[in-house]
Parts: C-alpha cells; structure tokens; sequence
C-alpha cells in the first residue's frame, strides 16, 4: 500500500528537544489520519540535528466512503417542509428517502446520503500544514515577517504520497521531493521518492544517518573500542550520550590527550567541567587503585577529517585546559577560606522571602538534626555539627561555577579541613535521595541531616501555604516527601517507640510548624487577625506574637496541628504511590493507614509500622482463612451498622453464650476469648503476622455462627446479646488494621 514521507528540515534543533518533537510528530500524524478515517499499517519517526522525519506506511488512496443519514419531516408534512428537506439531502423526489419509526417522533422520512472518501493526498495536503503551526516546543521562534512559529527557522519541507509530491505552502515555504545531506561532507541537494530512497541517498550520498538509536550505538561502540586500545574504560554516561547523538548527524568518535596536571583535582569537577562545557566523555584508568581518571578523553565530531582526526583533538585539548585552569583556580581559592567560616555568609542568600535565609534555614536543620541523630543512631554533637556546615559550599567559588557539585565539593572541603568522616559524609549525602533511583544514606550522622533538611523544607513550605496543587510543584516537594519516606522506611526510623513518649510523628511536625505559623502571624497582619493574636514585647522565643488569652489562647498550635495532619496526608499518599509500585494494593495501604490505636495513641502514624502492617496484610488475605475471615468482617460491620442506626447506639462490649443459645454461639464465643489476647500480644510485639495468624482460628467459627445463627432474634436480651458477639468480631479484626477499607 502506498506510503507518506514527511521531513521538516530546520537550522539546528537542540538536542534535548528532538527526541519529543519526534515523539510529537509520530502522534500528531497518527491522531489527524485516524480522524480522517486513514488507518496506517504502522508510522515510525527519526530526529537530528537538523531534521524530524515521519514514515507512514499501509496508507489507502483515499478514505472509505460514509453513508449518513438525514432525518427529514414527519410522513404527511407540509410540502414546503418536503421541499427543503429534499434540498438538504440532495434528492429530486421524496420516492427516493425510505420512511422510519424514529421514537418520540413517530414515522419520519430519512434519505441515506453517501458522501464520498477524500483523497488521501488532499487530506496530508490540509493536515501538514496544521500540524506544522500548531506543533509545540518548549521555546520557539519567528523569522522573517511571517507568524509561523517553529524551534527554528525552516528551511525545506519534503512530502511525498505514494512517491509523488503532496503539494502544499506554508508560509512561502512550497513542499517538495528534496532533501539535503550533511553540511560539509554531502549536502546535495537529493531528489527521492519513496523512504527506500531517502534513507539510503542520505547515508551513503549525504553522509547522515538518520536512525537516532543507530547514532549512539556508533558513539559508543567507536568510543569503547578506542578506549579498550590503550587498556582504559569509558566513564558511561547515558545523558552525555543522548545529548551527543542530537549534535551530529555523522558521528565521528575521536580521543583527546589532557594535561596530566589537571588529575589532582577532584574527578567530579574534571568529568562536570569536560561534560558541562565541551560535551566529552571522561575516561577511567582501571590500572589504578581506585579507578581513577585517565588524562585522556572523548569527543564526538560531526565529521571526518582528512587528518582522522588528530588537530580537532588538539584544538579540543587545548580548549578542556582553559576550562579546567578555571576550575583550578576556583579550587585553589576555595580551600583558603574553612567551611565554618563560610556560615554567615548564608544569611546573603534568600531561601525564600516568608521561610528566611538559608543560615536560617540551616540553623533549624541543625536543631532537628540533633533532636533526630538517637533515633537513628547518630551522635547528635556530629549531627548538628555537618548539618551547619553543609550548606556552606553554596557560598563556594566552585558551587557557584558547577552548581551540580553541591555537597560533593563541601565533602573535599570539610575532609580537607579535618572534620570527622562521618561529618564530612553527610555535608554530601544530605542532598539524598535526589530521586527515586538515587540511593538513600546510608551512614547515620547523614541520614539525621537528610532527614531532618528535607522535613524543615516541608514543614516550611506547609506553614506558609505553599504546597503543590496539581501537576504544579515548583519547590520539588513530593521529592522531598519521598526522600522522607524512603529514609524513613530504609533505617526504621521510629518517632514514637513507647507509652513515656507523648509525641509521634503528627505531633513533631507541629511542633515545626508552630514558630512558622507565630512568625507569619507576626508578619501578616490578616493572617494574624485570623488567629486572633496581638503584638506585644518580644517573649522568650523572640518571637513578637501572643496568645490571647481564654478559649482562644491554643488557636495557633491548633493551626500547626491541622497543617501537620495535612502534611502527613500528602506523605501518606506519596507513601501509597510508592507501595503500589511495588506491587502492594491501594486498599491494604489504606486499611493501614486508617487504623485506630487503642489505649496511649489515637492512630498510626508511624510509617514503618504501617508498612509491616500492609505487608502482613497482603500476605494474610491472599490466604483462603484471611479472604474468608474478611467476608465474615464484612457481613459483621454491616449488620452491626443498620441496627446501630436503627437503635441510634452503638454496640460494644462482651458477648457470652446464654441459655438456649445453638452451640455455635458458644464456640464464637470461646474461640474470640481466645484469638483475641493472642492477638493483642502479638501486636505489642508489632507481629502483625502473628496476630493474623492468631486471628485466623476465627474463621470456622464465624462462618458457622452466620450459618447457624439469627443475630436479630425475637427475644430483645438474646439479640443484643448476639450484636455485642458481632462487635467483638470488629474490634479483634480491628486492632490489626482498619478492614473497612479492605475491597472484596
């Protein structure tokens, strides 16, 4: 079947933005002949420097003709209203429309128009050009007096159908058969016809090769096999990699010589400044004991020259030394002044104009970081110390040329300076996890300051109401929210252990959020009305908001306590984002989340719990015991519900077998007197397992309670008596989790 062929040829496209113009293309034709009734057999896309390619193939020459029909006037109707019907419909007599029942309407007449296809050809002609204006970039231009907007100025426009021009203008810019090649080593121009055509003139006459898959492979098998000649490894990198592949339509991999000199610098700096400015690989030596660099590297040409090569690596060479002086001369000038020493400069840099600087910033995370350093281990004085200095490479001349090397240059920097390793460590990993393929800390002085960094920005940015909404999350916060959680997760980090403790996690984070709230209150007069507090003399927090005193007097802890729930709702439901991708259901994450704590605290809401407790949970119910104990809660909760409403109380407390009572009353009930305290053991114990296990001996006995038994009995004691038993079945399921939000 015949076959469409569409390149846009431009100046220079940036790299990062083929591969989705690509994509972009690909669907755009796909969406606007599918509309058209055109179904392709299949449609790929190819992107360069200067081109974005499409190829449709399995197209029909025109589209499938289509019967409509028009309903025209009621049987019997007067003839002006015959005659414009048959006007519309395009018939001569009303002999020639058929008559139909049409409910509501009764017996109606309807002529069947057939409309035919439109040529396939006239509908890329249309479709193109309205593709080619409405088609987005992340940054676009104009040139010329024309409104055509486009990545930049193009320059041809090659279609052809079933190897024939599908001719089309677009501002002045006429369609054609034409294509052009590499600039230098095969412009041409061609003439083609089918893709057949076009893929082979430019590969072996244009000297370009159009596969943006077949580009990186040649990059990178060039790259290693040059590599693997003198006993060195490429420093992979896939970003560098796709980058490069948009930059040259013939690659053409060279290996450059570097100043042995520059190796003493740290390599993050060496492989940031050649991959930042100059777009090169950096290369390992394996020989060495630490797999240090090699004084080479690699640079991707867009051409082969005469000389294979050997002055564009000198030029590039000479070109890497003046960038890495730079960095020399940064590094120098940066280890003459300490860490410390860099602190008051922080309070120069705003963190944002209602949460302060970044010393201010920088001087909470230190508090928490050592309220935090027990619980995971840490020695709180070496928390407190790397979280003050781990901000301080901000202010550095290095940081401030390679921002990409926060933490990374204040770990050389605070070793250089003789800190304790494990402070050293974690003024580099309290950035950690960036990502959720970004490892999380691993040592415990780091994990306090990540920590309790990430928890100061979200606790800040709640108090202030600035949170994400939508797709919208300018200060990254569901990535710090996840970077909580896998901390969190990945070290048990507990805020609540026992009953002497009177604070959980909800709890802590009010208690952050608290001096936000006094000092927005201080500095928004509306705000503060809607507190109901005043301005007085400085307190002993120095803070210049009161409380009023009487019923009033908590509303600003009140404020801190709802934006906390808040706050631990949106990392719950990032909590349950993350589970469900690891395959965990929506609903037992729920179930967890809801469940009510008896005696010392409310609810849950520490995560490692809750996420043993879904675990145990998924476990337990894929049993034949948990599904069937699950039914048998259902069945419970539901009677209990309507007779709660219907009475208007609640039910609760010990059932017992009476007199006259089928024995089945009484093995539920010995059998719940039971399960009941092993349960509750267990679950002092957190063996979520065990209490599930221990409530499972439950199931024979519910089943046959609800197979034997009529709860609501005629004699009012014995039916009260049976919905207590029925309660009782709730409550032991419900120490385990919250079976309500189960689903089946």
């Amino acid at each position: 079947m015949p076959q469409l062929l569409l390149e846009i040829m431009s100046e220079e496209i940036p790299a990062r933005m083929q591969a989705k113009a690509e994509a972009d293309l690909v669907k755009a034709l796909m969406d606007g002949l599918t509309a058209a009734g055109l179904i392709p057999e299949g449609i790929k896309g190819f992107s360069g420097p200067r081109r974005l390619v499409a190829v449709v193939e399995g197209l029909p020459v025109k589209s499938a003709d289509v019967v409509e029909d028009v309903i025209g006037p009621k049987e019997g109707a007067p003839e002006a209203a015959i005659q414009g019907f048959l006007k519309k419909a395009g018939l001569t007599d009303i002999a020639q429309a058929h008559v139909h029942d049409v409910p509501k309407k009764g017996r109606v007449y309807v002529a069947h128009v057939r409309k035919a296809g439109k040529s396939t050809a006239d509908v890329i002609a249309a479709l193109v050009p309205q593709i080619i204006r409405g088609f987005h970039w992340p940054k676009s231009m104009r040139w010329g007096n024309g409104d055509l907007r486009w990545v930049r100025p193009i320059s041809r426009i090659l279609c052809t159908f079933d190897g024939e021009v599908v001719p089309f203008e677009i501002e002045g810019i006429r369609s054609d058969n034409i294509t052009e090649g590499h600039r230098v080593m095969g412009r041409g121009p061609f003439k083609v016809r089918r893709f057949d055509d076009y893929e082979d003139v430019l590969k072996n006459k244009g000297r370009v090769i159009l596969d943006r898959e077949e580009r990186k492979e040649i990059i990178l098998t060039d790259a290693k096999q040059l590599c693997a000649a003198q006993n060195l490894e490429l420093v992979d990198d896939i970003g560098l990699l796709e980058e490069v592949a948009g930059l040259a339509e013939h690659p053409v991999v060279i290996m450059g010589d570097m100043d042995k000199s520059f190796l003493d610098l740290p390599p993050e700096v060496i492989k940031l400044s050649m991959r930042t400015h100059q777009k090169y690989f950096a290369v390992r030596d394996p020989a060495k004991k630490d797999g240090g660099l090699a004084p080479k590297f690699i640079v991707v040409a867009n051409l082969a020259a005469a000389d294979g090569g050997k002055k564009i690596a000198e030029g590039n060479s000479r070109v890497l030394s003046a960038r890495l002086n730079d960095a020399r001369f940064f590094w120098d000038n940066d280890r003459k002044v300490k860490l410390e020493d860099r602190f008051e400069k922080l309070g120069n840099i705003v963190f944002h104009e209602k949460l302060g600087t970044v010393k201010d910033k920088a001087e909470r995370v230190m508090a928490l970081a050592k309220e935090l350093a027990p619980k995971v281990g840490a020695d709180p004085a070496q928390a407190e110390r790397a979280a003050k200095l781990a901000k301080c490479d901000l202010v550095s001349d290095m940081v401030g040329e390679f921002a990409e090397l926060e933490g990374v240059m204040g770990r050389y920097y605070a070793t250089l300076q003789g800190e304790p390793q494990a402070v050293a460590d974690a003024v580099r990993d309290h950035y950690k996890p960036k990502g959720p393929s970004d490892e999380v800390p691993s040592n415990p002085v780091s994990v306090a300051v990540a920590l309790a960094d990430k928890l100061d920005t979200l606790v800040g940015f709640w108090a202030i109401d600035e949170k994400p909404t939508g797709s919208k999350d300018p200060f990254a916060l569901r990535r710090a929210a996840l970077g909580v959680i896998r901390i969190i997760l990945d070290h048990g980090v507990r805020f609540f252990e026992d009953e002497d403790e009177d604070e959980g996690f909800k709890a802590r984070l009010a208690y952050r959020i608290e001096p936000f709230v006094l000092r927005r209150a201080e500095q928004d007069a509306k705000f503060r009305e809607s507190l109901q507090v005043y301005r007085s003399p400085p307190s002993e927090t120095g803070l210049r908001v009161q409380q009023l005193s009487g019923p009033d007097s908590a509303l600003p802890r009140v404020h801190a306590e709802e934006l906390a729930a808040q706050l631990f709702d949106f990392l719950a439901d990032r909590l349950k984002v993350q589970l469900r991708e690891q395959g965990k259901r929506h609903d037992l994450v729920e179930a967890a989340l809801s469940m009510k704590m008896s005696g010392f605290r409310a609810e849950d809401d520490e995560l490692v719990r809750i996420v043993k407790r879904v675990e145990a949970l998924s476990e337990f119910l894929a049993t034949e015991d948990g599904k069937n104990l699950l039914a048998g809660y259902k069945r419970a909760a539901n009677i209990l519900a309507i007779e709660e409403k219907k009475d208007g109380k609640s039910y609760s407390g010990q059932g017992k077998a009476m007199s006259g009572d089928p024995a089945e009353v009484d093995a539920l009930v010995s059998a719940l007197t039971k399960a009941a305290p092993e349960a509750s053991a267990a679950l002092e114990k957190e063996d979520f397992a065990g209490a599930m296990k221990a409530l499972s001996k439950l199931r024979g006995p519910v089943d046959a309670f609800f197979d034997k038994v009529t709860v609501n009995a005629d004699v009012a004691d014995v039916r009260v008596n049976r919905l207590m038993i029925l309660s009782q079945i709730r409550d032991a399921l419900g120490r385990v989790a919250d079976f309500s939000k189960v689903e089946g």
